[in-house]
C-alpha cells in the first residue's frame, strides 16, 4: 500500500462522536426521516420527495463542512454511512409503499446499498484513513468505481431521479441489477486486496 498523505491520515486524538458535521448529519436524518414518514401517511409523494432532497442536501453540507472545518473523523464517517442508510431506507420503503410497482427494483438496490455497497464503504476502517473518500491511498480502481464523485453521483443519485420522472419499474431493476454487479466486482477486487488484520499487543508474562 502507498504511503498515507498526511492530510488524509486518520489521528486518534481527534476522533470524537460530536463535531459540527455530525450535528448537521443527525440533524438531516431526522428532518428526512420525518417527513418521508409524513409522506406515507399522507400518501403525498411530494412528502417523499422533499425528505429525499432533505438528505441529499444534508449529506453534501455535513461532508463539506467536516472538510472545511477540517474536522473528519472516522466515528463521524461510520454514523454518516449508518443515517445514510436509515434515509435511504425510509425514502424508498415509503416509495415502493406508495407505488407498488417498484417494490422489485428497490428491493434489488435496497440489497446493494444496505448489504453489499456498506459492506466495501466500511472496508476503509482496515486502514489509516479518514474515510472512504481517501480510499485512492489503499486502491485507485476501488476508489474510482466506488467514491469518486461520478460513481457517487450514479450509486445515490441516479438510480432515485430515473424511477421518480420516468416510474419506469423496468429501467429502475436494470440501474439496480447493473449496480449489484459492480458493486460485487468491487467486493471481488477488495478480497483479493485483503483486509489488513491489527497485530494483538504483547501479552504481559508472568
Amino acid at each position: 500500500m502507498p504511503d498515507v498523505v498526511r492530510s488524509t491520515h486518520a489521528d486518534p486524538a481527534v476522533e470524537r462522536l460530536w463535531t459540527g458535521a455530525t450535528v448537521i448529519t443527525f440533524a438531516r436524518t431526522i428532518a428526512s426521516f420525518v417527513l418521508c414518514l409524513v409522506g406515507l401517511w399522507q400518501e403525498d409523494l411530494a412528502w417523499l420527495v422533499a425528505g429525499l432532497a432533505v438528505y441529499w442536501l444534508g449529506d453534501m453540507a455535513d461532508g463539506g463542512y467536516a472538510r472545511w472545518r477540517d474536522c473528519e473523523t472516522r466515528i463521524g464517517g461510520v454514523v454518516d454511512m449508518l443515517c445514510d442508510r436509515l434515509n435511504c431506507a425510509a425514502f424508498y420503503l415509503c416509495f415502493a409503499a406508495l407505488e407498488h410497482e417498484m417494490i422489485l427494483p428497490v428491493a434489488v438496490y435496497l440489497f446493494e446499498f444496505m448489504v453489499v455497497d456498506f459492506f466495501l464503504s466500511l472496508a476503509f476502517l482496515a486502514w489509516p484513513i479518514r474515510s472512504p473518500n481517501y480510499f485512492y491511498e489503499v486502491d485507485e480502481r476501488i476508489y474510482r468505481w466506488n467514491w469518486s464523485k461520478p460513481a457517487k453521483a450514479v450509486n445515490s443519485s441516479l438510480f432515485a431521479v430515473l424511477l421518480l420522472v420516468t416510474g419506469w419499474w423496468w429501467l429502475g431493476l436494470a440501474i439496480a441489477c447493473g449496480l449489484v454487479v459492480l458493486k460485487c466486482m468491487s467486493l471481488k477486487w477488495l478480497l483479493e486486496l485483503g483486509l489488513p488484520v491489527p497485530e494483538r499487543a504483547p501479552q504481559p508474562t508472568g
